[in-house]
């Protein structure tokens, strides 16, 4: 006989604002940067692409694992594993870390770009689309702090031209 699982809807955190239900959390133009994927393993989980500065695809991060991709080795892309913790590195510049901080969190920070070479910081720590105490999210002109984002196909849509939108059911670069 067949199980059946109930899982409730996935929540990803993102400084102090909860995406519930939304599959792209952020995105630059077409790009998915955070996006949320369903694992045999672990259910719901986080999926991010990691770029060199130059648009070369280094990584894919997908939950707790990060996996190399075909260019990552010429590259020069090393994983450091740690006790609860692992390190990407290239050229030994920190690109990615996962902390596994108890069954189901984790805790990520990177340096983003996109892979036109656009550059998105995406960190707890340091101020880039997270504000200095990494606890809201400035998109634009505006602050989002303590929101819940619930429902939509796109959370945050970053454009090249320095375009935002929070919210999105279609991808704004396909409007223009």
């Amino acid at each position: 006989m067949d199980k059946l699982v109930f899982q409730s809807a996935p929540v990803v955190e993102l400084g102090s604002n909860k995406f519930v239900n939304t599959p792209i959390v952020l995105q630059f133009e077409d790009t998915p940067l955070i996006e949320v994927v369903t694992t045999q393993e672990a259910g719901f989980t986080t999926q991010i692409p990691i770029y060199h500065q130059d648009g070369t695809y280094l990584t894919k991060v997908v939950g707790s694992r990060i996996h190399k991709t075909e260019l990552s080795d010429k590259a020069g892309v090393v994983l450091e594993h740690h006790d609860k913790v692992t390190v990407c590195k290239l050229n030994g510049q920190v690109l990615f870390e996962i902390r596994r901080e108890e069954a189901a969190a984790l805790r990520t920070a990177a340096e983003l770009y996109t892979p036109n070479g656009y550059f998105v910081r995406y960190t707890t720590a340091t101020p880039g689309i997270l504000n200095q105490d990494g606890g809201a999210i400035k998109v634009g002109g505006i602050t989002i702090g303590g929101m819940t984002i619930e429902g939509y196909k796109i959370g945050v849509w970053l454009g090249k031209n320095g375009d935002s939108a929070v919210g999105c059911n279609v991808s704004p670069s396909s409007m223009m």
